[in-house]
C-alpha cells in the first residue's frame, strides 16, 4: 500500500473543501491557535512513518488522552472499573448532566467528561503522583521525552471549567467521587491540556492496533482481551453523539479531541493521527473526519 501517496492525495484533496468549522473558543487558549493548521501522520505494522503537513506540530490533544488515561486504568485494576464507569454509547453531548440523574451517578462510558473525570478520580486513588505517572507513560509510548502539559491551557480550562465541576460534585453526591473535586478536576485538566504531535499519536495509539503489545519494547501493556474492550469503546464512544455515524462512514475505531486531533486505528495494519482546529457542530475536526473517511474508501479496507 503507497501510503505516502494516499495521505498526500487526501491532503490535497481536503484542503481545496469549504473552510467548515469552528475553533473551539469556550477555551480561550484553544481559540488562540491556528485555524488554518493541518497535519496527517500514518505508521504501518513495520513502524514505516508517512506524514505530510502540520504533522510534527504539537498540540493540545485533549479528550483523546481518555483513551490514554482508561487504558492505564484497566490495565491496573481489570473489570473492577466497569463497576465504576459503564460501556454504552450515551448518545448525549460528551458534557451532558442529564443521564447521571437518573443512572445513579455512573456515567455511561470513560470517553465523555463525566465518565473521564471518574477515571481521574482512579489514577488519584491508584498512583501516588498520577500526573507524573500518566506523562511518562505517554511520553514512554510515544518515545518522545519532550511531550508535556501546556500549562496555560490547563489554566484556561480550570477557568472556564464550570460545567465540569458541576459533573464532578453531581458524581460525587451519589458516593462515586472518592477524592476531592478539586484535586480530581486538576489531574483532569492537566491531562487533556498534554500537546504533542499527528505523530506522536500515532506513535502512541500503536500498542491498541498491536493486540496491546507496544510494537518496540514487546511490552504486554494490556491483555489481548483488554485491548479488544478499548478499541470497542473507541469504535462505540470515541467521537462524542456522533460515533455512529463515523463507524458508518470510517468504520475504524478511533477518538477525537476538541483542539481538533483525531487518531484511529486500523488493528494489525496502521495507526492514523490527523489534526486540524476547526470543529464541526459535534465537536469533531471537520477536516480530521473527511480525511479518514476517504482513507478507508481510498484504500478499500476497514474493520467491516
Amino acid at each position: 500500500m503507497e501510503y505516502q501517496k494516499i495521505i498526500n492525495t487526501i491532503f490535497d484533496e481536503v484542503k481545496q473543501l469549504k473552510d467548515k468549522g469552528n475553533i473551539a473558543d469556550y477555551i480561550p487558549e484553544l481559540a488562540k491557535v491556528n485555524a488554518n493548521k493541518f497535519g496527517i501522520a500514518l505508521i504501518d505494522n513495520k513502524q514505516n512513518i508517512y506524514r505530510t503537513g502540520d504533522a510534527n506540530e504539537h498540540f493540545s490533544i485533549q479528550s483523546i488522552s481518555k483513551v490514554l488515561s482508561t487504558a492505564l486504568i484497566f490495565s491496573k485494576i481489570g473489570n473492577e472499573l466497569w463497576k465504576r464507569v459503564g460501556f454504552e454509547p450515551s448518545g448525549n453531548s460528551f458534557n451532558s448532566l442529564v443521564q447521571l440523574e437518573y443512572e445513579n451517578g455512573i456515567p455511561r462510558n470513560p470517553f465523555i467528561n463525566a465518565g473521564a473525570l471518574v477515571i481521574a478520580d482512579l489514577m488519584l486513588e491508584h498512583f501516588e503522583n498520577p500526573k507524573e505517572y500518566f506523562l511518562t507513560f505517554i511520553r514512554e509510548l510515544a518515545e518522545n521525552n519532550t511531550i508535556n502539559y501546556n500549562e496555560k491551557v490547563a489554566q484556561s480550562e480550570r477557568e472556564n471549567g464550570y460545567r465540569n465541576a458541576a459533573l464532578v460534585n453531581f458524581i460525587k453526591s451519589f458516593n462515586n467521587i472518592k477524592n476531592h473535586p478539586d484535586d480530581v478536576l486538576d489531574f483532569y485538566f492537566y491531562q487533556c491540556s498534554i500537546e504533542m504531535s499527528c505523530e506522536d499519536l500515532a506513535k502512541l495509539f500503536q500498542v491498541f492496533a498491536n493486540n496491546g503489545i507496544v510494537p518496540k519494547s514487546k511490552f504486554q501493556f494490556l491483555t489481548t482481551s483488554q485491548c479488544k474492550r478499548i478499541n470497542a469503546l473507541m469504535q462505540m464512544c470515541g467521537f462524542y453523539d456522533q460515533a455512529g455515524e463515523f463507524t458508518f462512514k470510517v468504520g475504524l475505531p478511533g477518538k477525537s479531541g476538541v483542539g481538533g486531533g483525531v487518531v484511529a486505528i486500523f488493528p494489525n495494519h496502521y495507526t492514523v493521527a490527523v489534526w486540524s482546529p476547526k470543529l464541526n457542530k459535534k465537536g469533531n475536526s471537520y477536516y480530521g473526519l473527511e480525511t479518514l473517511e476517504r482513507l478507508t474508501t481510498i484504500t478499500e479496507a476497514s474493520i467491516f
